[in-house]
């Protein structure tokens, strides 16, 4: 709380309350290592003001090492993370802002509610960490209390709550202090599945409403997909992809990121050939277009299938291995010689085990890899 009593927390209090801290996050050649291991490898990161930025990946990647920087609970080894106007770490200037002056709020997985005190006190707890004036406190508690539908239970304790209702206590504490810059890590998944699709909805709107700069972390690539602007898929502590989700889905940078976007996975094919036409043995596609390697990796989405049952049509043969209704869909494994691969089609058409069913690919839908980088090969550059 002494972080808040200076000059500087002073004026901080003073432009947040007007809401006219412009609240861009620019993060440079950044590193953190414990020990022999480099938690963050040298990322560099541009988030836009008002942004709501998904860091996403595997255990162990780095995301929420990344997000702890930013919120100055880690003190990185190299770089620089700049808040606004604010140089809030720089190792070659040897500044490091407590989180008390970096004008955010953070939402942690466990929500981090005081257990002895009510709803109300609970989310009041951060305006009085401000000073926030009496009268002004009041009027922002009950405005937060009633938009997330908590002011009928604003005398109750954490420990008489739902988990929904304790995660909306602890977004309530955040939005009551309108910070220009949300930090939230992995604030839904101690929840159920169905209440997660409705606090998914929740959150979003929130961050809209507020316009607050937002960074997200997660493993759930449903989140990152439905939620964000842009996705930042990280592997062993190094950014992979940023991407709108709809170009991280349908262009993905390498294989690693082809491979853990969506859900049924993507058809990942070694092929070789020249020209636009390459084959395995078992399948032999053509791309409509020059690769110019011999060696590639196809990246087909089951979607991007076309698979008939009638065998007259143009094609090549495959047999159906397994059928998996999905409500609106089907997902069906085939396989020709040693290749198999997954489909996805409507939930109308009729598949058995051991059908012989024609299959094609979309062309304009295809990404094809170099098989030895496993990095994405543009079509624009290999007419």
């Amino acid at each position: 709380m002494e972080d808040w009593q200076g000059a500087h927390g002073a004026l901080t209090r003073k432009a947040i309350l007007k809401g006219n801290i412009m609240a861009k996050i620019s993060i440079r050649n950044l590193t953190k290592r414990y020990g022999d291991m480099t938690a963050i490898n040298n990322v560099s990161l541009e988030i836009d003001n008002g942004e709501f930025l998904v860091l996403l990946g595997p255990s162990g990647c780095g995301k929420t090492t990344l997000l702890r920087c930013l919120a100055g609970l880690e003190t990185p080894d190299e770089g620089e993370i700049i808040i606004g106007d604010e140089v809030v770490f720089s190792s070659e200037q040897k500044t490091m802002q407590p989180p008390g002056k970096r004008n955010l709020g953070m939402v942690f997985q466990s929500y981090a509610l005081w257990p002895h005190m009510t709803v109300r006190e609970n989310v009041k707890f951060g305006l009085d960490v401000l000073k926030t004036p009496k009268k002004t406190s009041d009027r922002q508690l009950d405005e937060v209390l009633k938009k997330l539908g908590m002011d009928n239970l604003s005398e109750r304790y954490p420990s008489e709550l739902s988990g929904g209702q304790q995660q909306r206590v602890a977004l309530a504490r955040l939005l009551a202090t309108k910070p220009p810059v949300f930090l939230m890590d992995e604030p839904l998944s101690n929840l159920d599945a169905r209440l997660r699709m409705d606090m998914r909805v929740e959150l979003k709107r929130f961050q809209s409403d507020a316009g607050a700069t937002t960074v997200y972390v997660t493993h759930d690539q449903t989140e990152a997909m439905t939620m964000s602007t842009r996705v930042v898929v990280m592997k062993n502590g190094e950014i992979q992809q940023v991407s709108p989700p709809a170009e991280l889905y349908k262009k993905p940078n390498n294989t690693f990121v082809a491979d853990f976007i969506g859900m049924p996975r993507i058809n990942l094919i070694e092929l070789q050939g020249s020209g636009q036409v390459f084959s395995n043995g078992d399948i032999t596609v053509d791309f409509g277009w020059k690769p110019g390697i011999k060696n590639v990796v196809l990246g087909a989405r089951p979607e991007d299938l076309t698979i008939s049952p009638n065998l007259e049509t143009i094609g090549e043969t495959y047999i159906v291995m397994a059928v998996l209704p999905n409500g609106p869909e089907i997902i069906i494994q085939l396989q020709k010689g040693k290749t198999v691969i997954i489909g996805r089609v409507g939930h109308d058409t009729i598949f058995k085990n051991n059908q012989e069913v024609k299959v094609t690919y979309t062309q304009d839908s295809l990404n094809v890899y170099d098989a030895d980088t496993r990095e994405l090969i543009s079509p624009i550059n290999n007419v």
